[in-house]
C-alpha cells in the first residue's frame, strides 16, 4: 500500500496550482484529501503577512503533536523554512521551484532543505484539479512592482512568463477533462507576456477558441494592465462579468508612501467604465499603513465610495523586515485599524447586496462548486455566491438561473 499525502495549501491561487502540480508528480504516492488519515503532509505555505506565517507555523505545530511528516514548500519555505528547519520541526524544505522533483525529495530518509532559484519557469502540465470544479491555471510567476510594504518579488522573483503553447496545451487537456472554468492566476497576472511581445488579453482569445472553454476569470489585474488590448475584450460572452484590480489603497497620499503606480483619479475613471458595461468591481485594500491618519482615512472613504465596488479583499497592514513599509511612522493602532477594517467590510457589503438587486433582472451562470444534504453553493458570472436547494446531484454543473432570491450574503434559488 502507498503512504498517503495530504496537502495543505495556504495563501493565493498560485499556490493552488502548484499544489496541484505536486499531486500529479506523485508516482509513489497516494493523495488523499482527509487529512486525518495521511502518514505525510505537504505544506504550502503564504508569507504574505505576519497572519500568514503565524497560521503556517500554528499549522505545522499541530500536525508535529499528531505525528506526521511534515515537509515545507510554498512562499514561506524562503522566509521561515530555514529557522522551522532549524527547530526540527519538519523533514524537509524545498522551495517553488524544485517542486517537480517532490517524489524523490519526500522519498529521501535523510532530511533536506534545497529553497532553489528565483529564475525557473514552470513546464508543468495537469490533467485534473483534485476538489476543484474550476481549474487554476498559472501563466506568469513573479513581479517586476516594488510596493514598499511587499516581499512577495523577494520571495516570487521578478517576473516572468510561461510557454504559451504549454498553457493552451494545458487547458485542452483539462477542456476535454469535462472542465469548463479556468482562472488565470500568477504572482502578477497581467505582467503576462511583458517584454516578449505578448498580452494576458491575447491569451485569452486563444483560450476561448478551445473546445470546452465556457467561462475565463482572471486572480487579479491592475489598473494599468486594463489597457486597450484587453478593453477589446470586455464584451467577450466568456469574459467573466466581475474583474478584480488591485488598488490597495484610494489616497493619493497613501499610494506615494506605498511606491504604487496607480491614483484615484484613473482609477475612478477606470472603475466608472467598467461599472457602466455592467461589471461586478472587486479590489486589494490595506488598512492601517503607517502615515494613514485620521484625515487620510476619511478621504480614502470618501474617494472609494466613488469606485461601484461589489467586492474586497482587505488586509490590515503587516510589517514585513526587510520592506520600505516596516520603518515608516507613524504606525497606526491595531484597534484603529479594526475600527477601519469594520467600516470599509460594511460599506462594500451594502454596495454588494445593491448590485445584486439591480442585476435582478439578469440571468445567472453558475458553475456549482460544492453541495451537502441537498445544499449547493456555486458562483455566478458576477462572482457572487449563489445556494441552491436541490433534490439531485448537482456537483460540477453549470446552471441559469432566472428565478432566484436576493438575500444579504448570496442569492437563493430552489432546483
Amino acid at each position: 500500500m502507498k503512504p498517503k499525502v495530504y496537502f495543505k495549501t495556504f495563501g493565493c491561487r498560485t499556490n493552488v496550482f502548484d499544489s496541484q502540480v505536486m499531486m500529479s508528480a506523485l508516482s509513489d504516492y497516494e493523495v488523499t484529501e482527509i487529512e486525518g488519515e495521511a502518514d505525510i503532509v505537504i505544506v504550502n505555505s503564504c508569507t504574505v503577512t505576519n497572519g500568514a506565517d503565524v497560521s503556517v507555523r500554528g499549522y505545522i505545530n499541530q500536525m508535529d503533536k499528531q505525528g506526521k511528516k511534515l515537509f515545507l514548500t510554498g512562499c514561506g519555505a524562503h522566509t521561515k523554512g530555514e529557522s522551522l528547519f532549524g527547530a526540527g520541526k519538519i523533514q524537509g524544505v524545498f522551495g517553488p521551484s524544485e517542486k517537480m522533483k517532490i517524489n524523490t525529495l519526500i522519498s529521501q530518509e535523510s532530511r533536506f532543505y534545497e529553497i532553489g532559484d528565483l529564475n525557473y519557469i514552470d513546464d508543468a502540465i495537469v490533467d485534473e484539479f483534485v476538489g476543484k470544479s474550476r481549474a487554476f491555471i498559472k501563466i506568469q510567476e513573479g513581479c517586476n512592482f516594488r510596493c514598499s510594504y511587499c516581499i512577495i518579488p523577494f520571495v516570487r522573483g521578478d517576473a516572468r512568463s510561461m510557454d504559451e503553447a504549454k498553457i493552451l496545451e494545458q487547458i485542452q487537456r483539462l477542456a476535454s477533462n469535462g472542465f469548463g472554468e479556468f482562472v488565470l492566476t500568477g504572482t502578477n497576472v497581467g505582467s503576462y507576456g511583458q517584454g516578449e511581445g505578448r498580452n494576458i488579453a491575447e491569451l485569452m482569445k486563444k483560450m476561448s477558441l478551445i473546445r470546452g472553454v465556457r467561462r475565463i476569470r482572471v486572480g487579479s489585474l491592475e489598473p494599468i494592465q486594463i489597457n486597450e488590448s484587453f478593453r477589446e475584450i470586455l464584451s467577450e460572452p466568456w469574459l467573466e462579468r466581475h474583474l478584480h484590480i488591485a488598488i490597495q489603497h484610494s489616497s493619493d497620499e497613501m499610494l506615494r508612501l506605498m511606491n504604487r503606480r496607480n491614483r484615484h483619479k484613473s482609477d475612478e475613471e477606470l472603475f466608472g467604465m467598467l461599472h457602466s458595461k455592467g461589471f461586478a468591481l472587486g479590489t486589494d485594500f490595506i488598512v492601517g499603513h503607517p502615515g494613514e491618519s485620521d484625515a487620510i482615512w476619511r478621504e480614502a472613504m470618501e474617494n472609494i465610495r466613488s469606485l461601484h465596488l461589489t467586492h474586497i479583499h482587505p488586509f490590515t497592514y503587516s510589517k514585513r523586515d526587510g520592506t520600505p513599509s516596516a520603518s515608516m511612522k507613524p504606525e497606526v493602532n491595531g484597534a484603529v485599524s479594526s475600527q477601519r477594517m469594520a467600516e470599509l467590510n460594511a460599506l462594500i457589503e451594502s454596495n454588494n447586496y445593491t448590485f445584486r438587486k439591480a442585476m435582478k433582472a439578469v440571468p445567472l451562470e453558475v458553475l456549482i462548486e460544492s453541495g451537502e444534504d441537498n445544499r449547493y453553493i456555486g458562483y455566478d458570472q458576477f462572482y457572487n455566491k449563489v445556494v441552491i436547494e436541490s433534490n439531485e446531484d448537482i456537483s460540477g454543473d453549470w446552471m441559469t438561473l432566472e428565478d432566484y432570491e436576493v438575500h444579504n450574503e448570496y442569492n437563493m434559488a430552489k432546483f
